[in-house]
């Protein structure tokens, strides 16, 4: 009887937090590819850095790269990049900014995620710049 309680409590409070899990929003791969083809790429064709493919990373070295959320070096952050307030401040020239301009900032930072963590040079569909 000791035992079927612990056991009873644990299976209960895993029924309760298997929504929250199911509900975790892990990204929407294709969403991110059009954001970082035409947002991401277009503006780094501009730099001197030149274009980056999602290729140009593993898995890992993207993981990193975007916890540290250090942008051209470290002086920026590339969360900004990602959120409502630069898309808007993009908006009028670029049409996939517009188009998710009301996607919320951490919606886009998992989408963008999704897709480098695909095509990354060890992801499922190594995707270099188009």
């Amino acid at each position: 009887m000791k035992m079927q309680k612990p056991l009873l409590l644990s299976l209960a409070a895993l029924t309760l937090a298997a929504p929250l899990v199911a509900g975790a929003y892990e990204g929407n791969w294709k969403r991110g590819d059009i954001y970082y083809r035409m947002v991401c790429s277009d503006c780094h064709k501009g730099q001197p850095c030149g274009p980056i493919g999602p290729n140009s990373r593993t898995r890992a070295e993207w993981k990193t790269y975007l916890e540290a959320d250090k942008h051209a070096k470290g002086k920026d952050s590339v969360k900004y990049y990602m959120s409502k307030h630069y898309r808007s401040s993009i908006a009028s020239k670029n049409k996939a900014a517009a188009k998710f301009a009301n996607v919320s900032d951490e919606d886009m930072l998992a989408d963008v995620r999704a897709v480098l963590m695909r095509s990354a040079k060890d992801g499922d569909v190594p995707t270099g710049c188009r």
